[in-house]
């Protein structure tokens, strides 16, 4: 298991050293000045803190993060708040999701993928066996969620808030809770559906555009158009680091939402695909290390839904970037320039680790053990 373990972290070393890269070529632009370098040291400090703070995630006991979920949990709800508050949070480009201070950003809604799912899977291991209760597994597992994605959509950013909420699903899915659960949420969801009528107009303009664009090139929205040609460019082998083109102010988000699509232009189509080999790798690596615990335990899953959330963003970023799905600004987890995802991205990475940690993991009650789902 300790290759397994060393073998995890060598594959997340290689995603971060790419990252590394792919941020200082895909910052370039057509007018190459100073500030070009302000990405690449920006990133570079991010990526500082968020290896100190993985590796101290990482050397805590598993049960620690059990115990820190409410405070996380308040602390992030607190801060979610706060950055609604006119002249507190800092409104970018019409969503208001952050919060600056000296020089320093923070996006709340980063700090909610960690917290909601410790949270909601300690009180999932709590409530036991009754999650397949009526009132028991319903309302009170589902109360942390209930309150943090509508402050999510207020800012307003409906792809966080569709994320949050599928990871809550996921964690209780894995833990049993019943299929009937899932047929009423959909029964409800037909309103929200409805609802999406009510979308900001921009919103609106992105699925209309998606859906359009693949009867009819003319309409695909413009990110898309050049996202595509810039995988067209680079090939199977691309042209070569740090000489592509469409970065040169043409592909909108180069070093961010569509870094991915610079990728596949200057390491070209096997580039991309061993992109996608080390996240597989990662994935698996994971899940090897959370076997050796208890599939109704907090640490599994905690630790699975944390592992699958990361994984599930690098593959939606890939999704966007080839127009798989409509576009929506979602960057790529250790890959795309650093910030506040970056850190959390290391954070979660980090408690993983911890909650792995050999001749430490937790215990469950024999009763849930054994519990029929």
């Amino acid at each position: 298991m300790e290759l397994i373990r060393k073998l995890f972290v060598s594959l997340v070393c290689v995603l971060l050293g790419l990252g590394l890269l792919m941020v200082h070529s895909s910052s370039v632009t057509s007018r190459p000045t100073d500030f070009e370098e302000v990405y690449l040291s920006r990133h570079l400090m991010f990526l500082a803190v968020g290896v100190v703070v993985a590796a101290l995630a990482a050397v805590q006991p598993p049960d620690f993060w059990r115990r820190a979920a409410p405070w996380l949990f308040w602390g992030t709800l607190i801060l979610l708040v706060a950055v609604l508050i006119p002249g507190v949070g800092v409104k970018v480009k019409g969503a208001q999701r952050w919060l600056r201070y000296a020089g320093f950003s923070l996006q709340p809604s980063e700090l909610a993928k960690i917290a909601l799912p410790l949270i909601t899977c300690r009180w999932i291991a709590e409530t036991g066996p009754r999650i397949r209760g009526w009132w028991s597994g319903t309302i009170p597992l589902l109360a942390p969620t209930m309150v943090v994605v509508p402050l999510v959509l207020m800012q307003p950013d409906l792809g966080t808030a569709v994320f949050l909420l599928g990871g809550t699903l996921l964690a209780l899915f894995i833990a049993g809770w019943p299929v009937r659960n899932y047929v009423l949420g959909l029964a409800t969801a037909v309103p929200a559906a409805v609802g999406l009528l009510a979308m900001k107009p921009y919103q609106q303009r992105r699925i209309t555009g998606f859906l359009e664009s693949w009867g009819d090139w003319d309409s695909a929205p413009y990110q898309i158009k050049q996202s595509l040609v810039t995988f067209g460019t680079g090939g199977l082998f691309g042209v070569g680091l740090g000489k592509g083109w469409q970065k040169l102010s043409f592909l909108p988000e180069a070093n961010t939402d569509f870094i991915f699509a610079v990728m596949g232009e200057e390491l070209g189509l096997l580039g991309t695909l061993g992109l996608v080999a080390l996240w597989c790798g990662v994935y698996l690596t994971g899940l090897r290390l959370l076997s050796v615990l208890d599939n109704r335990s907090f640490g599994f899953l905690a630790g699975f839904t944390l592992l699958t959330e990361i994984t599930a963003q690098a593959l939606l970023n890939v999704a966007v970037v080839t127009a798989l799905v409509p576009p929506k600004g979602i960057s790529h987890p250790l890959i795309s320039v650093g910030g506040s995802n970056l850190v959390v991205s290391l954070l979660a990475i980090g408690i993983v680790l911890s909650l792995t940690r050999e001749h430490e993991i937790e215990t469950v009650p024999a009763s849930y053990c054994d519990r029929t789902i």
